[in-house]
C-alpha cells in the first residue's frame, strides 16, 4: 500500500500498532504517539514522509534551545522519531549529527 491508499491506517494509528507488535509498554506507546504528533505539529502538519534529517534536527534543536528541555526529554523525542522513521515509515535511518543537544556532546545513535 502507498501513502495515498484510503484503506491504509492513519500515521499515528500505525505508530501505536508498531509499538504493540513489538510489545512495548503502553506508556512508551503513548509517549511515542505524543512526540510524533508534536513533531508533525511543529512543522505545520506536514507528513513525515516529506521531511528528513533537517526537520528532525530543527525539532530537536527547538526542544533544547527554545523549550529548555532536559537531555532525557530530548532523548525520548529522538527515540520516538527514530522509531517512526525506521519502523513505521521504513525509511533509511535518520541521524541527529547537527542538532543542538542538551547535556551531551553527541548522540549515541548517530
Amino acid at each position: 500500500m502507498n501513502a495515498t491508499d484510503p484503506k491504509q491506517p492513519k500515521l499515528l494509528d500505525r505508530v501505536r500498532a508498531a509499538c504493540r507488535v513489538r510489545h512495548m509498554s503502553i506508556r512508551t506507546e503513548d509517549a511515542y504517539h505524543d512526540w510524533v504528533e508534536r513533531f508533525i505539529r511543529f512543522h505545520k502538519i506536514r507528513h513525515p514522509n516529506t521531511m528528513a534529517e533537517a526537520e528532525v534536527n530543527a525539532f530537536l534543536t527547538h526542544l533544547a534551545v527554545e523549550r529548555h528541555v532536559a537531555s532525557s526529554t530530548q532523548n525520548q523525542a529522538l527515540c520516538a522519531l527514530l522509531f517512526l522513521y525506521q519502523h513505521v515509515l521504513e525509511s533509511p535511518s535518520t541521524s541527529c549529527g547537527s542538532c543542538e543537544r542538551t547535556g551531551r556532546s553527541g548522540c549515541r545513535w548517530c
